[in-house]
C-alpha cells in the first residue's frame, strides 16, 4: 500500500478538473475547425496538437516561460492573486489540461465531420440558430467520437509528468502527483512503493477508459 495518499488524490484532483477544461475547450475547438474554412487553420491545427508530439519537458519550457514570474502574465496574475501561478496546483492543472486537449480536439473533430449535414440543414430550416443545432444534433450523434477523445483526454492528464513537474514543481503535500510521486520512489530505490503507485495509475486509467466506452455504447 501507498505510505502517502497525497499524490493520489492530488492526481484525481488535478486529472478532473483538467479533463473538464479540456472537454469544453476542446469541442469548441473542434466544432470550430470542423465548421469553418479559412486560411492558417492548418496552422491552428498543428499548434492545437502539438502537445502530442512535442516531448513533454519542452512543454513545460514554453509553459514555464509563459506563466513564470519574469512573463507578463506571470507578473499580472501575482498583482491580482498575490501569489505566483508556477509552483501551484493551478500550473499543475494547467499542465494537464494543455496535455489532454488535442486529443478531446482530434477524436471530436472527426466525429463532427462524419454527421449527416442533412440533419443539420433540417434544423436550420426549422429556424432554429446555429448553437441549438450543434447542441441538439451534432454533438448528440458525434457522441461516441467526442466521448472517446474526452476518454483519452482523462487518461492523458492521469499520466502527464513531464510539464507537471517542470511548471508545478515536486513539492510533497502541495503539488506531488502520482506520477512524480512514482519516479521519486524508483529515485529512491523504493521499488515496492513505486510499483504500487504505477499499478494504481494503470487501474484508474483502465477504469476510466472502461467506463466511457460502456457510456459511449449506452447512449448509441
Amino acid at each position: 500500500m501507498l505510505s502517502d495518499w497525497f499524490p493520489f488524490w492530488m492526481t484525481l484532483r488535478v486529472a478532473s478538473i483538467a479533463t473538464a477544461i479540456a472537454t469544453v475547450v476542446g469541442i469548441a475547438i473542434a466544432y470550430f475547425l470542423a465548421k469553418t474554412k479559412f486560411r492558417g487553420r492548418a496552422l491552428i491545427e498543428a499548434i492545437v496538437t502539438l502537445p502530442i508530439v512535442i516531448p513533454p519537458t519542452v512543454m513545460g519550457y514554453f509553459l514555464l516561460t509563459a506563466l513564470g514570474v519574469n512573463s507578463a502574465f506571470g507578473r499580472a496574475w501575482e498583482k491580482v492573486t498575490g501569489s505566483a501561478i508556477v509552483f501551484t496546483p493551478t500550473a499543475a492543472v494547467i499542465a494537464a489540461t494543455i496535455a489532454a486537449i488535442p486529443f478531446v480536439v482530434r477524436a471530436s473533430r472527426a466525429a463532427i465531420e462524419e454527421v449527416d449535414e442533412r440533419a443539420e440543414s433540417a434544423m436550420r430550416v426549422a429556424g432554429h440558430p446555429e448553437w441549438k443545432v450543434a447542441l441538439l444534433v451534432t454533438f448528440p450523434l458525434a457522441r461516441r467520437g467526442i466521448l472517446a477523445g474526452v476518454a483519452l483526454a482523462g487518461a492523458r492528464a492521469l499520466g502527464e509528468f513531464g510539464a507537471t513537474v517542470m511548471i508545478a514543481g515536486n513539492i510533497p503535500g502541495r503539488t506531488q502527483t502520482l506520477p512524480i510521486a512514482v519516479f521519486d520512489s524508483v529515485q529512491a530505490g523504493d521499488i515496492d512503493q513505486a510499483r504500487n503507485g504505477s499499478l494504481l495509475l494503470v487501474g484508474i486509467a483502465i477504469a476510466a477508459l472502461v467506463a466511457m466506452t460502456v457510456l459511449s455504447r449506452r447512449k448509441s
